[in-house]
């Protein structure tokens, strides 16, 4: 038999009564949420047979809904609360700007120690608190988790029984709504599933995801991307990636948590520059249908000593309060290089950075999945490229002639022109060594050439275009050739084919999903002589 896993907030509720049984006499409870904060230590209170007073600077002393006292004034609330005898807990409401008062500090202190021997505590609630240093020993710090999986259930099903037919979720459904307000506080949640009522006249789990942009904005560090563009079907080969993605993608679920199976970590995707790895990102976060959050590593560095450190500190709460999500750190070469010299350039700061990340990707519990692209591998330090960080290292390589078709039809396509109406084998023929940002280029060249000189568009501009262009891979063939041969025996290739007769499973997902259908086919477009 399993025994059932002890939740976060169970944890939390057990670490309190200790705290409160042993008589520890000063308490930071640190949270956004007052009033769910209030609830279990009400339920706890009452478990235990003591007393509940809350204060607060505008409603003085209050039990419940009665009023104790009018101490208003927070050394005339110590007071009072020193002169009373009964079992109780004291709350205090935002005391911490109080805190700069050497009287009131010195008071704490006094009480702190004669309470030990009295079935009395004071808790500090606040959203932060920074103490004094003469009180840093005496008061505890203990933490409120967010609403756990089976609350955040528990308060959608509730929801669910007010919206006509939504009474019996499904499954998946429920699971998307569980994992799209995970990371939200408890009234968080609650304002979300209310406004999806209102006004789509239904439980929308991407209107819940809509909150969680106003997380990661009110950070400054992160990027909520829309992934609505990340289409699988404007992606080319890649085929290997894309089935390890689709599989994986299923660890992310309710059904792989109760497997105990460990969560994605992440991948690193190596190669060279306009091959796809930017745009797996976000189909990743499309297919997934979790938040895509990237992160700039030029916003994490500052002049001010110190805040570096702090920045990416800040960057991962933020993804954990996101989660589950996907976070993209996009080149991470260039904000992790000269981590051997960071000591004597920038006095340690890259090095401390760099730290952080580290040990955050080796020890995360959060479902968090870094999915972070480097075009230069030389740069990265070789402890960032062990097992344990990502779990898989792809190396994305110029595309393959099969490749390269499906790029040109995938392109065509976009600009509304059928491919069977071109022979596309010879500009694939042609267009060897280009990369898929290159070929797309080539097509808009070709667009504008025929534009530029009024004439009706034709294969012949495609070719012309091809002809043209220098492709990467012909300006940087030594450094190319170093990357491939790195990558032989340290990487996993990304465009390996799969066997015949496997189906494309992310192909054959996005046509599977209601919330996003396939685009309808676009007429050809008529601009100035171009079709």
């Amino acid at each position: 038999m399993v025994t059932p896993k002890e939740s976060q907030v169970e944890k939390f509720v057990k670490e309190m009564s200790a705290l409160i049984r042993a008589r520890y006499a000063l308490i930071q409870l640190q949270t956004f949420e007052e009033s769910r904060a209030l609830t279990l230590l009400g339920d706890l209170c009452q478990k235990r047979g003591s007393r509940l007073y809350v204060w607060s600077r505008t409603e003085g002393v209050r039990e419940g809904a009665q009023a104790v006292s009018d101490a208003k004034d927070p050394l005339a609330v110590l007071k009072w609360y020193e002169a009373a005898s009964e079992k109780s807990v004291l709350v205090l409401k935002d005391f911490h700007p109080y805190l700069k008062e050497p009287s009131l500090v010195r008071k704490l202190r006094d009480l702190g120690q004669d309470f030990k021997s009295s079935p009395r505590n004071i808790v500090f609630l606040s959203s932060c608190m920074q103490l004094p240093p003469e009180m840093a020993k005496e008061v505890t710090v203990v933490e409120l988790p967010l609403p756990s999986r089976d609350e955040i259930e528990s308060l959608v099903k509730r929801a669910a029984v007010v919206v006509p037919g939504a009474e019996d979720l499904s499954a998946k459904a429920l699971e998307g709504l569980v994992d799209a307000s995970s990371g939200l506080t408890y009234d968080e949640i609650e304002n979300v599933l209310a406004r999806s009522i209102v006004s789509e006249g239904r439980l929308d789990h991407r209107l819940v995801q809509e909150e969680k942009r106003q997380i990661v904005k009110k950070s400054g560090l992160l990027e909520f991307l829309n992934t609505h563009t990340g289409d699988v079907a404007n992606m080319g080969g890649l085929h290997s990636l894309r089935d390890w993605l689709y599989t994986r993608r299923k660890g992310m679920s309710a059904e792989a948590r109760k497997l105990n199976l460990p969560l994605p970590k992440g991948i690193l995707l190596v190669g060279i520059p306009g091959c796809g790895k930017s745009l797996t990102a976000m189909t990743v976060g499309r297919e997934w249908e979790l938040p895509l959050l990237r992160l700039d590593m030029g916003k994490i560095f500052s002049g001010l000593v110190g805040s570096s450190e702090s920045n990416i500190r800040n960057a991962i709460a933020t993804c954990e309060a996101v989660s589950p999500c996907v976070l993209w750190i996009d080149e991470i070469e260039k904000g992790l290089s000269g981590t051997q010299s960071s000591g004597g350039s920038d006095g340690g700061t890259t090095s401390r950075v760099f730290g952080t990340i580290l040990t955050w990707m080796q020890e995360k519990k959060s479902p968090v999945f870094v999915l972070a692209t480097a075009n230069d591998i030389s740069q990265l330090p070789p402890e960032f490229l062990r097992k344990g960080r990502f779990d898989e290292i792809f190396f994305v390589d110029l595309p393959s002639e099969t490749e390269r078709r499906e790029i040109f039809e995938i392109q065509m396509g976009r600009f509304g022109w059928v491919a069977s109406d071109y022979d596309v084998e010879p500009l694939v023929s042609a267009s060897e060594g280009f990369s898929g940002a290159e070929i797309e280029q080539t097509l808009i060249a070709a667009r504008y050439d025929a534009f530029g000189s009024e004439s009706e568009f034709s294969q012949a501009h495609i070719l012309k275009a091809i002809n043209e262009t220098v492709p990467l891979s012909k300006t940087m063939s030594d450094r190319l050739e170093a990357l491939r041969s790195w990558a032989k025996h340290r990487a996993r290739s990304a465009s390996s084919r799969p066997v015949a007769h496997l189906k494309d499973a992310f192909s054959q997902r996005t046509a599977s999903l209601e919330l996003h259908p396939e685009p309808k086919k676009r007429e050809p477009q008529k601009e100035g002589g171009l079709c």
